[in-house]
């Protein structure tokens, strides 16, 4: 009876010793929770660790592989606008030069940049240089072989007018910003031509004569000069006193 008694109490050891022991071996809740979590955090603290270390070496890679930006230059370099215009070696006057030198009172100058139309409207204003010569225009071509005489020196200079008119006021165009020059025949000295220059030009007057002077020339050959009747008429004084 003893003997069933002690197996009993060995049985109920054996059972509690098995029962401890299998909830020592069991994890706990925690553990569960770390072994669970754990893996997911560590791979995410992992990755974000890697990406922010990758980053930072993409980003330093980067800076060290770009071109040191240069600050801009203060250094300038100065440029020259070359315009190109029929209105070369000009000078430009505006309405009080013009009223100064005896021009109409009532007249009011265009600017050279306005549209050919309003230059001409303002042109309309003024009166065209007079032209005593009415016979035929002799229009040539440099080069030609025309005989020296009165009669065709003025059919030439006729021509000379039309060809190199943005020099002269015999359009309304550039009377419109104050151009009122013209040239006119005196008369054959010899091989030499005299001419008589009146009115106001935007060209030095030594210029309009060597210009006319070369248009005769180039088409009648026998002429060895072109002259002036009288040389104040070359000076800016005469130029500034023209109406």
């Amino acid at each position: 009876m003893a003997s069933a008694v002690l197996s009993s109490a060995s049985i109920t050891m054996i059972i509690t010793t098995w029962a401890l022991a299998t909830m020592l071996a069991l994890p706990s809740a925690s553990a569960f929770t770390t072994i669970h979590s754990s893996p997911i955090q560590s791979v995410s603290q992992k990755t974000t660790s890697q990406f922010f270390a990758s980053s930072r070496t993409s980003s330093s890679s980067s800076s060290s592989s770009l071109p040191l930006q240069q600050s801009p230059s203060t250094n300038t370099q100065s440029t020259t606008r070359i315009m190109m215009s029929t209105w070369d070696d000009f000078g430009y006057d505006d309405d009080d030069e013009l009223l100064d030198s005896g021009v109409d009172s009532d007249f009011v100058a265009a600017d050279e940049n306005d549209d050919p139309r309003i230059k001409a409207a303002a042109g309309m204003a003024l009166e065209a240089p007079e032209v005593e010569y009415d016979g035929p225009v002799i229009d040539v071509p440099q080069g030609s072989r025309l005989a020296l005489d009165e009669e065709t020196v003025q059919g030439v200079l006729a021509a000379c007018r039309q060809e190199i008119g943005t020099m002269f006021g015999y359009q309304a165009e550039n009377r419109g910003v104050g151009i009122t020059g013209g040239v006119d025949f005196v008369e054959l000295d010899g091989p030499t031509v005299v001419l008589h220059l009146k009115g106001r030009f935007w060209h030095q007057r030594p210029t309009v004569l060597a210009r006319v002077g070369a248009y005769l020339m180039a088409r009648i050959p026998e002429i060895v000069d072109v002259v002036v009747e009288d040389e104040w008429e070359l000076t800016d004084e005469a130029n500034d006193m023209a109406a």
